[in-house]
This record gives structure tokens, C-alpha cells and sequence, in this order.
């Protein structure tokens, strides 16, 4: 006779992908996640950057919206194959969760504490190599209504040192 074991009980869940008044799908908290808790691992298929501007865009009519991740110089996550919820995260301009690389893994961590039904942000901290003009701003509208909305996901370029 086969002797049944018993596995330990699912976590329970913390978080849920749907429908989002910012824009498209959100991620949100289901319970509440303390300040500095990690949320959930950004993951997806590790490529090069040029693997990446190959793809590019996966949406011909929204060419700006990728589920890439930037790891670092020569690395991009693209949670369109082998993604979780993280990649439904939105944009805010007063976000309230942080990325935080370790080891060329990327963690959505909360930068305080987050209630049950509220959405899940980060700053995306998008900079592009070109000039910051009106045109390009507005290709990358940002929706959070924060006080503070930069009105782009583009992040401001750091200053150049005399």
C-alpha cells in the first residue's frame, strides 16, 4: 500500500494581475506587504541586447511597449516569453515598490508598507540616447496622476559634469 504524504500548504497569495485604472493590466496587493518585503521576481527569457532590438517590437501597433527588463550593459529580461505577473507592473512617478538587481536577478521590493487592493509601481527609470524632445516624451506617456508625474516614463538624464 502506497503511504500518501502530505505537502505543505500553498502560500497564500499575495498578489493579482488584472484590469488597472492607470493603464491596461496592474499588479495588486491581495494582502499587505510590509516595507521592504520582496514582492515577486521579475523573470522572462535572459538575451542580449541585440537579440532585443531584433525582436523589437514585439507590438508593431505599440512600438514602445516592450516587457523587457535592462540587467545591465550587455543583458535585457523579456518577460513576454517565460514571465510572471511582475511584467504587469505598472509605471508611477511616486511609486511605492523599488527593482532592486542582485546578481543579475531583478526583485520588485515594496518602499513601504502596501495595503490589501492597492497596485503594485515602480519607477521605470526609462533613459533613451537621444534628446529629450516633446515628441519623444509623449511616446512614452505616463498615467500615474501623481502630484509629481514627470507626463512620461522617460527618466530625467543624469547632468553632465563640467
Amino acid at each position: 500500500m502506497a503511504s500518501k504524504t502530505q505537502r505543505p500548504p500553498a502560500p497564500a497569495r499575495r498578489i493579482q494581475a488584472r484590469r488597472s485604472g492607470v493603464h491596461g493590466k496592474g499588479v495588486f496587493a491581495v494582502q499587505d506587504i510590509a516595507e521592504g518585503e520582496t514582492v515577486i521576481e521579475y523573470v522572462g527569457e535572459i538575451i542580449s541586447w541585440q537579440e532585443a532590438q531584433d525582436r523589437h517590437p514585439h507590438d508593431p501597433s505599440d512600438p514602445n511597449h516592450t516587457f523587457y527588463f535592462h540587467v545591465d550593459e550587455d543583458h535585457v529580461i523579456d518577460a513576454t516569453y517565460g514571465g510572471n505577473s511582475s511584467r504587469w507592473i505598472n509605471h508611477a512617478c511616486e511609486p511605492n515598490c523599488i527593482a532592486d538587481e542582485v546578481d543579475g536577478r531583478i526583485f520588485i521590493k515594496a518602499l513601504r508598507d502596501i495595503h490589501a487592493g492597492e497596485e503594485l509601481n515602480y519607477d521605470y527609470g526609462l533613459i533613451i540616447d537621444e534628446p529629450y524632445t516633446k515628441k519623444l516624451k509623449a511616446e512614452y506617456p505616463c498615467w500615474c496622476g501623481a502630484k509629481s508625474c514627470r507626463g512620461t516614463l522617460l527618466s530625467p538624464k543624469p547632468r553632465k559634469r563640467a
